[in-house]
């Protein structure tokens, strides 16, 4: 009897340590499927700044990051779905529609122009719209809202020059805000 309760607590040991690190695995997926939206979405960015003179869009009196990347719809990109993180709960975006009618998953950098490797373009949301020295809160440390796109993983940054990395919950870098540029997170539901 003793030899069968050894097996049987072998066997949920195993079976414990096989499925409860899969979803560390599938939490790290996302935040790579994550990243690869960022990269996809600084392919319209990009286009988007040629045509006009190196800017990023911006819409005068924006309140959040999706009304001055609505002015990527549908002229430089349809595909909606770079939009929204696979880490959040935030719902799917019908292909080529006005960003303006729906919650996107990222905060925008509103006033930046490209190619500063050193600058932020757009993240996951924040936790708030403020600058961040390095060491401070970024994303959500305890995986509830705001910030939280990954639990309490933290999230991806992606810089003006097109390249993304990922970060703690605690910024890894300095995020300023410089007069000109105003920090923008998704509309809150």
């Amino acid at each position: 009897m003793i030899e069968l309760m050894v097996v049987v607590l072998i066997i949920v040991i195993l079976t414990t340590m096989y499925w409860g690190g899969s979803s560390n695995s599938a939490g790290k997926k996302k935040q790579a499927l994550c990243l690869k939206n960022l990269e996809r979405t600084y392919i319209a960015l990009e286009v988007y700044s040629k045509d006009y003179q190196g800017s990023f869009p911006v819409k005068p009196g924006a309140r959040t990051s999706e009304e001055p990347l609505d002015l990527l719809v549908p002229k430089y990109t349809v595909d909606t779905s770079v939009f929204v993180c696979p880490g959040s709960k935030d719902a799917e975006l019908p292909s080529g529609d006005s960003l303006a009618k729906h919650k996107i998953s990222y905060a925008y950098y509103m006033g930046r122009k490209a190619g500063t490797a050193q600058e932020a373009l757009m993240t996951d949301e924040q936790v708030d719209t403020q600058a961040k020295m390095p060491g401070q809160p970024l994303f959500s440390m305890t995986g509830k809202p705001p910030g939280n796109n990954h639990g309490k993983s933290g999230g991806n940054v992606l810089f003006c020059d097109g390249h993304v990395d990922g970060s703690g919950a605690n910024a890894s870098v300095s995020l300023v805000l410089t007069q000109s540029v105003i920090l923008l997170n998704p509309k809150s539901l």
